[in-house]
C-alpha cells in the first residue's frame, strides 16, 4: 500500500512544476512573465493588478530586478544601458486619459543632408495650440497618473512619495534668461545611435545630426542659447559610455556655469514590427519618450554612491514635459520610462534624457520631432 504522505508531495510538486512552467511560457519576453502580466493587469483592471503585484513583491521580493552581473567593485552603472525589459507593448499599450495614434508605415528617401532636411523643418511646422485639457484632479490618484505617465521598470520602484501629481507640477522649471552664455547642453552619451536610412559611418546622419537640428531650431525660433558636444563615448563598445561622457560633461559645465539644462538625446530600439511614428501637421514624426532613473533598484535599495540631489527635479521637469506633449501633441510621447540607475541626470534640476524615435524610423522622422520637442521644452522652460 503506498503511503499516502508520499501521494500528497508527488501532488504538490507536479502542481508546482505546472505552475512554472505556464509561468516561463512567454516566448522568452520577459525575464519575469508573471510581473509583465501583473502590470498589464493593473492597466486594465483598475488597483486589481497592482495589489497583485505588491502582494507578489512580498511573498518574493528580489523577483522582477533585472539581472545586471557586477564584478568586484565595477560601477553597474557603466554597463547599464537604457534598455529596457518590459515589452514593447508595455510602453506603447493604449491609455486611460491620453490618447494614441494608430502605428503607421511610413517610407522616405534617404536626406541629401541633415541640413536640408531641418530646414524643410524649420519652414513648415507650426507650434501646436492646446488640443485636449488633461484632467488634473483624476491624475491626483495615484494608481491614475502612473497608468497614464509611467512605465515602471521591474528592477526598481517609485511610490506616491515620489510620483504626486501635486509634487511634480509644484516644482518651478522656468528658466532665467538674464545673463550670458550657453543655457542649454545637448550631448549624446550614445552618438553611434543610427537611423534606418543614416549614411553608415557618418554620424551626422544619426542622433548627432538629430541633436544639431534640435540646437538649431532652440536658437533660431526660440532665442536659447545652446550649447551642442558632439563628443563620442560609444565608438568601440556601449560598455561604460556613461562613465565616460561623465567627466566630459562635468568639464563643460564647469567651464560654462551659465547651463542650467542639460539634454541627453539618444534613439532608442524597438521590435523590427514597431514603428514609433505619427503624423504632425502632415509630416510623419518619430514619437519619443522621456526617461529618468532612480539610483535605486529592487535588489540593492538605493544605490548610495550613485545618489542624485536633483532626482525630484529630475522627476518634475519630465513630467512637465509629458503634460505639455499630451495637451498640445496628443500621441506624441510614450510614457515616461523609470529605470534603476541614475544616467548622469545628478549633474542639474533640468536634466533630461531623451530617447527619440527608433532604429527603424528614417532621419526625416527623427529631424521632425526636433521641432514639437523644442516647442514643448520652450513652453515649460517659460512656465507657459
Amino acid at each position: 500500500m503506498k503511503n499516502p504522505k508520499n501521494t500528497v508531495w508527488r501532488i504538490a510538486l507536479f502542481l508546482l512544476t505546472v505552475v512554472c512552467g505556464l509561468l516561463m511560457a512567454d516566448r522568452g519576453e520577459n525575464e519575469f512573465p508573471v510581473f509583465a502580466c501583473s502590470e498589464a493587469l493593473s492597466g486594465e483592471s483598475g488597483s486589481t493588478g497592482l495589489l497583485l503585484q505588491q502582494n507578489m513583491w512580498e511573498v518574493v521580493p528580489l523577483l522582477g530586478y533585472g539581472i545586471v552581473e557586477q564584478q568586484g567593485t565595477q560601477n553597474p552603472e557603466e554597463d547599464e544601458t537604457t534598455c529596457r525589459t518590459l515589452t514593447t507593448e508595455d510602453l506603447i499599450s493604449e491609455e486611460l486619459l491620453l490618447p494614441q495614434p494608430e502605428e503607421t508605415q511610413q517610407t522616405a528617401l534617404i536626406p541629401e543632408s541633415v541640413e536640408t532636411t531641418a530646414g524643410t523643418a524649420l519652414s513648415n511646422f507650426r507650434p501646436a495650440v492646446q488640443q485636449v485639457q488633461i484632467d488634473r484632479t483624476q491624475l491626483a490618484d495615484y494608481e491614475t497618473l502612473v497608468r497614464n505617465f509611467y512605465a515602471i521598470d521591474a528592477n526598481t520602484m517609485a511610490g506616491s512619495d515620489q510620483l504626486s501629481v501635486e509634487k511634480l507640477l509644484g516644482m518651478d522649471m522656468t528658466l532665467p534668461q538674464e545673463g550670458d552664455g550657453p543655457q542649454i547642453l545637448i550631448y549624446h552619451t550614445h552618438s553611434q545611435e543610427a537611423f534606418a536610412d543614416s549614411v553608415p559611418g557618418d554620424v551626422n546622419t544619426g542622433i548627432v545630426g538629430v541633436g544639431e537640428c534640435l540646437t538649431k531650431i532652440l536658437t533660431e525660433q526660440y532665442g536659447y542659447r545652446v550649447l551642442h558636444n558632439t563628443g563620442q563615448y560609444d565608438v568601440e563598445t556601449r560598455d561604460n559610455a556613461y562613465s565616460r561622457a561623465l567627466p566630459a560633461v562635468e568639464q563643460i559645465l564647469a567651464e560654462n556655469p551659465s547651463i542650467q539644462v542639460i539634454i541627453d538625446l539618444h534613439r532608442d530600439e524597438v521590435a523590427e514590427e514597431t514603428k514609433l511614428v505619427t503624423d504632425i501637421q502632415g509630416r510623419p514624426t518619430a514619437r519619443f519618450m522621456f526617461f529618468n532613473g532612480l539610483s535605486r533598484t529592487r535588489k540593492t535599495g538605493d544605490i548610495d554612491y550613485l545618489a542624485n540631489e536633483n532626482q525630484e527635479a529630475n522627476l518634475a521637469f519630465s513630467f512637465q514635459m509629458q503634460l505639455k506633449a499630451a495637451e498640445y501633441y496628443p500621441g506624441l510621447t510614450r510614457r515616461i520610462y523609470l529605470k534603476g540607475y541614475r544616467y548622469n541626470m545628478h549633474l542639474r534640476p533640468r536634466t533630461l534624457l531623451v530617447e527619440l524615435g527608433a532604429q527603424n524610423n528614417t532621419v526625416e522622422e527623427a529631424i521632425n520631432a526636433c521641432d514639437p520637442l523644442a516647442h514643448i521644452l520652450d513652453m515649460v522652460l517659460k512656465g507657459e
